[in-house]
């Protein structure tokens, strides 16, 4: 892949910089994630009681219906039988329903517990290094494209006399400003190359 395509500066000491604040912020989002994932389980682990508790009910439900429903057959004394075991049942079938309810409520918490203590780190530090990484990369497209062109060097020298220290500007040419308006190639291409490195790039590298 073309260099001008990656967000990474050419130059060794800042490429080093942006590598480990990826990273770093890689190593903080998977620490987090999993902080998450472990609220998720703990909570799903209620859900999970309430699913057996749900289960179990019903299947005690059953058994007592189909106890009531025998015991109805049995003469002289099946009604009196099978009343106790059938309210025994719909109790067992209440139990269930609220075995349901800590399902569904305990798994919807677990989603919303595990989003909110790991969102809020996650976002406090992956925003701010998106935003600089974004902004990098867009400061390094507009650099490589200015430097393709002759027109876009001498932009770019230009801003170099605008921003970068006299120290450096003095290195370049004794008289930067005059070799600028002059149009000297060598004053250019290093006032160009000043700008460049100022971004973490080189001239002669934008392939």
């Amino acid at each position: 892949m073309r260099s001008r395509y990656l967000p990474y500066a050419h130059r060794p000491g800042r490429l080093l910089a942006q590598l480990f604040s990826d990273v770093a912020v890689l190593a903080w989002i998977t620490v987090w994630v999993l902080v998450g994932i472990a609220v998720h389980s703990a909570i799903a682990t209620i859900a999970t009681v309430g699913r057996q508790v749900h289960d179990g009910a019903n299947g005690v439900a059953d058994n007592l219906d189909s106890a009531g429903d025998s015991a109805h057959h049995i003469p002289l004394v099946g009604d009196t039988l099978s009343k106790p075991l059938r309210a025994a049942s719909e109790a067992a079938l209440d139990i269930a329903g609220a075995g349901s309810s800590l399902d569904s409520t305990a798994s919807w918490l677990a989603w919303v517990l595990a989003l909110a203590v790991a969102a809020a780190p996650i976002l406090f530090v992956a925003m701010p290094w998106l935003y600089l990484r974004v902004r990098f990369f867009r400061r390094k497209w507009t650099a490589i494209t200015l430097a393709s062109t002759a027109a876009g060097e001498q932009l770019l020298a230009l801003r170099a006399l605008a921003n970068r220290p006299l120290t450096k500007l003095t290195a370049v040419s004794d008289d930067p400003v005059g070799a600028w308006r002059r149009e000297e190639p060598h004053a250019i291409r290093g006032l160009a190359a000043l700008e460049l490195r100022s971004a973490g790039m080189r001239l002669r590298r934008l392939d």
